[in-house]
């Protein structure tokens, strides 16, 4: 922006605001605002907490909203959105812009601009829709490649020598991975086989902020050939120069490519050039199916959301801390942001008690009375050092905590119970992300520090594990991307699968692992559910390919287990890839579904999403985390405070007593209504597995197998592959990837 309007020598002072910007600065913002402003949701909603809003709104003419797509599907959005609505009472002539490449449905985008009012005769007009016409068709294509394709894997070690030959033929060139581990991996790989000294940089989220500016500055410089990237890269980032994006393993997502192939060559005339690298065969099949989605343009960004509970609460605290307000009026209000616009106004008294009280079960504790009302009706924030702990912990982003994992003797955690808030001693073995220990429940093992553990429980921040007899673990790493295979990518995938004569457009090698799967069972088929059920290493197998993305199997796979339990089939485990789900017991389950013990409509039917899913939310440590996260957004415990910030164990025990305390006594409680509809959504993609089981009811086919067949290699050399304290010996991996696919091969 600075340079057209020096060049025009126009009087227009452009100024940025972020949590970085030196408070000095932002008070001069407040006092003389800049013509235009730069910046973030949670910078908005700060500046709307303050007295003098209306004062620095008041004339506020634009809002443009850069790739509104990612900010409208998470909570960040939800922010925004009632912060839009506020700045539009504020400025009620205010216009709202919204910009994005990749857009599914616009009509949500266009409602999400607008002020919307429910409660009129006529639903509420649409912003504007502007569609740039006439760009090139962008060039995208496969990487070909000699070298043998993996059955599994998910570095794509094998195409490291083409990618750098890639990168050696064009001037620039971006690397896209979809994790921080596998952009470490491949720009170490990179650099080891650099014998022409090509300046390679890296870039993912993990890196200082110094780190990444120095990389951005030197690569709009032009002073690098590649730069390695994670999402951290994807939007906003606008170098006309990059000559080629080159994403290495599947892209998820057909909107999240385009994303990608659009850093490269901004210029209309030209098309954005892009090599997709696969990791290994299913992602071929992905990746072809991305290939066609680009093709006649698809998109598959998530559609819209209900706007959450904790993030209003936030939101009325906010309102409060900037001036007294009426309920009625903040109700009509917020109802004319998009993703509340069904709010009921139940929920929104709801909301109101809770951050007046703490709810029923806390509103005899004074400190959680953070507003009250005014003899006038009014509501009005408590005190001012309500107004400074809602300023110093405005936002909805929160950190990703890690635990401890403390090796405990197991008569040693059978004698203490290991239970309530009794913390004990033990060697320290190393510390591992909490997402990875919520799905488990105590009895579980895993692997961790080249060793078999048996998870006994989660105290705080520490996990207290027991070393076991067991030979394999029962949860394994899930391997690949946080990113989950898009519904319209995975619907591609199947219908390719089912149709042979698309294949001539695959590898060969690919191919003929098709053909062999074909001879040896069958191939799942577009709207029906495989099952293959077959004895391997001494142990019984039910694999099924759902291909529902890794949140969704996982979910499946923890009910399926109870499942099997109740019928004494004595499941050991399962593991879980985007694209199928292996579950793996001591009892013969083929057997039991051929001779009726186990009929599989009973097995998949849509009843366990009710007290099942039920019954294990209460034994995992899933629940307690989302309920974390849900309390600090919505204030109930605050992170900073000066000279009282707190440390995340310290955030773990406050919020894991409240949990329990209104666990037992206000079950319905707006914050626990918050994580459940938190976890249904993003941890456990409830929806999406509710919509598999019901679109496969009376379509499930079993195969029984003599052996392991070709499709469930993959998803069986994931057990052991990826342990959390690291990797397994690459020789051992190739020693049992060779042992599956003899046994696959006949």
């Amino acid at each position: 922006l600075e340079t057209p309007i020096g060049e025009m020598g126009l009087p227009i002072r452009v100024e940025t605001r972020t949590g970085d910007t030196p408070s000095s600065r932002r008070q001069r913002q407040r006092r003389d605002p800049p013509d235009i402003l730069l910046t973030t949701p949670e910078q908005i909603s700060l500046l709307l907490a303050s007295k003098d809003a209306g004062h620095l709104f008041g004339g506020l003419k634009r809002v443009v909203l850069d790739e509104l797509h990612a900010l409208v599907t998470s909570k960040r959005g939800d922010l925004l959105a009632l912060a839009l609505a506020r700045l539009r009472a504020i400025a009620p002539g205010l216009q709202c812009v919204g910009l994005s490449a990749t857009v599914a449905e616009p009509d949500d985008l266009r409602r999400y601009l607008v002020a919307q009012d429910e409660t009129a005769p006529e639903p509420a007009p649409l912003a504007d829709l502007v569609v740039a016409q006439g760009g090139v068709a962008p060039d995208v294509r496969m990487l070909e490649t000699d070298v043998p394709m993996p059955w599994a894997s998910h570095m794509a070690l094998h195409a490291v020598r083409d990618i750098y030959a890639l990168l050696k033929a064009n001037r620039l060139s971006l690397v896209f991975v979809n994790t921080r581990r596998q952009a470490e991996f491949i720009f170490q790989e990179l650099w080891r086989i650099n014998d022409d000294s090509l300046p390679i940089a890296l870039h993912h989220g993990s890196l200082a902020v110094e780190q990444r500016r120095k990389v951005e500055a030197a690569m709009a410089a032009g002073r690098l050939k590649a730069v390695v990237a994670t999402s951290s890269l994807d939007l906003g980032i606008d170098w006309g120069d990059v000559d080629l994006v080159v994403n290495v393993g599947a892209p998820k997502g057909s909107s999240r490519l385009l994303q990608r192939i659009g850093r490269a060559n901004h210029r209309l005339d030209e098309p954005s050039r892009a090599v997709l690298v696969p990791a290994n065969r299913f992602e071929v099949l992905e990746c072809r199916a991305a290939l066609e989605a680009v093709k006649i343009g698809a998109q598959d960004t998530p559609p819209e959301r209900l706007g959450a509970l904790d993030v209003l609460a936030q939101h009325i605290l906010g309102m409060a801390c900037a001036a007294p307000f009426a309920a009625d009026a903040l109700f009509n209000e917020v109802r004319s942001a998009a993703p509340y616009r069904h709010l009921p106004r139940a929920d929104f008294d709801a909301a109101l008690d809770f951050v007046a009280t703490g709810g029923y079960a806390l509103r005899a504790y004074e400190r959680y009375a953070r507003i009250r009302p005014t003899r006038d009706g009014l509501w009005r924030v408590a005190n001012p050092m309500v107004a400074q702990a809602y300023r110093l912990n405005v936002g909805t982003i929160v950190e990703s905590t890690m635990l401890k994992v403390r090796l405990v003797s197991a008569r040693g955690a059978a004698r203490t119970g290991v239970t309530g808030r009794v913390r004990f001693g033990g060697r320290m073995l190393g510390e591992v992300e909490e997402y990875f220990v919520e799905t488990m429940v105590p009895g579980d093992t895993f692997v961790f520090a080249g060793e078999i553990l048996r998870y006994e429980t989660m105290v705080e921040d520490e996990v207290y594990v027991s070393r076991t007899t067991a030979t394999e673990p029962k949860v394994p790493a899930y391997a690949g991307g946080k990113f989950p295979l898009s519904t319209f990518l995975a619907a591609g995938v199947r219908a390719l699968l089912a149709a042979p004569e698309r294949w001539a457009a695959l590898p060969g090698q690919v191919r003929e692992w098709l053909e062999l799967q074909r001879l040896r069972s069958r191939l799942p088929g577009r709207d029906d559910l495989l099952v293959e059920s077959f004895v391997q290493g001494g142990r019984y197998y039910l694999v099924t390919y759902p291909f529902e993305g890794r949140l969704a199997h996982q979910t499946l796979g923890m009910l399926l287990t109870r499942r099997l339990e109740r019928a004494r089939l004595k499941p050991l485990g399962f593991v879980a890839n985007d694209y199928a789900l292996a579950v793996y017991a001591a009892g013969d389950m083929g057997a039991a579904i051929a001779g009726g013990r186990l009929a599989l409509a009973d097995l998949f039917d849509e009843d366990m999403l009710g007290d099942d899913l039920e019954a294990w939310l209460a034994e995992s440590a899933l629940m307690k985390r989302t309920f974390r996260t849900c309390a600090v957004i919505a204030g109930l415990i605050e992170r900073r405070f000066p000279g009282k910030e707190k440390t995340s164990r310290q955030v773990t025990v406050s919020t894991d007593l409240i949990y329990d305390v209104l666990r037992r006594h206000e079950s319905d409680h707006l914050l626990l209504r918050a994580a459940r509809a938190d976890a249904a959504t993003g941890l456990l993609d409830v929806k999406r597995l509710g919509e598999m089981l019901a679109r496969i009811r009376g379509r499930i086919v079993h195969m029984p197998l003599e052996r392991v067949s070709p499709l469930a290699v993959p998803v069986l050399l994931e057990i052991g592959q990826e342990s959390v304290g690291g990797e397994a010996s690459d020789a051992l991996l190739a020693e049992a990837e060779e042992e599956l696919i003899r046994a696959a091969m006949g």
